[in-house]
């Protein structure tokens, strides 16, 4: 911690490394690869599973900060592992953290919807090809997340990570649920362009920013 930080000041640390240590939280001595598999388990349901180079980048950078620290263990005569575990000051930090950083709002990176924004420049029916294995991915996360969520209810601790996995299941049956709603809508607007009154329809007029700051009061 700085001298000039408070006990109240939250650690400036990236994302990443709030997930890392989050995860080092549960307790358990843990290497990189288990770190991969926790989150590849639980995270990529609802913030995303951070890469290897990402993980080991980020333990660096918490050993830095005193929030971790770390041990070589030989697992036989040739190999060894690194394993890391959360200092009570990097407890502290993650508990600060959860409890004092500001709410933000989400982040939406949907590069399915933004292919179907564009969908007057696209063919239609790689649109609806796209859009239907999005709704597959999604019915096969939301079973996965059933399927770990029930993994994670098994252990008293982890009843937080239940009620996100819980949650994870809820959002990817909406999100299945949403594409099926656009693939029923994507055939009214193929009869619609197949009309002459939709061939002279104008498009839609975009608004200006005065018109853009009213709709954000």
């Amino acid at each position: 911690m700085a001298k000039d930080e408070t006990p109240t000041d939250v650690p400036s640390l990236r994302p990443t490394s709030w997930a890392v240590l989050g995860l080092l939280s549960f307790g358990s001595e843990l290497s990189g690869y288990d770190l991969k598999k926790w989150a590849d388990w639980s995270l990529r349901f609802f913030y995303w599973a951070p890469s290897y180079s990402q993980i080991y980048s980020e333990l660096k950078s918490l050993e830095a900060h005193g929030f971790a620290t770390s041990r070589v263990v030989s697992t036989n005569e040739v190999k060894s592992k690194r394993l890391y575990k959360i200092t009570p000051a990097g407890t502290d930090a993650a508990a600060l953290w959860a409890n004092e950083s500001p709410v933000e709002p989400a982040v939406l990176k949907h590069g399915v919807m933004l292919r179907m924004w564009l969908g007057h420049l696209a063919d239609p029916d790689k649109l609806q090809s796209a859009l239907t294995e999005h709704r597959d991915q999604s019915e096969k996360m939301r079973i996965r997340a059933i399927a770990d969520a029930e993994g994670a209810s098994e252990e008293p601790g982890w009843a937080y990570p239940e009620l996100v996995l819980r949650w994870s299941e809820m959002y990817y049956e909406s999100e299945r649920d949403r594409a099926n709603w656009m693939l029923e809508n994507m055939s009214r607007l193929a009869m619609d362009k197949s009309s002459e009154g939709r061939a002279r329809r104008k498009k839609p007029k975009p608004l200006t920013p005065n018109e853009l700051r009213k709709h954000d009061n």
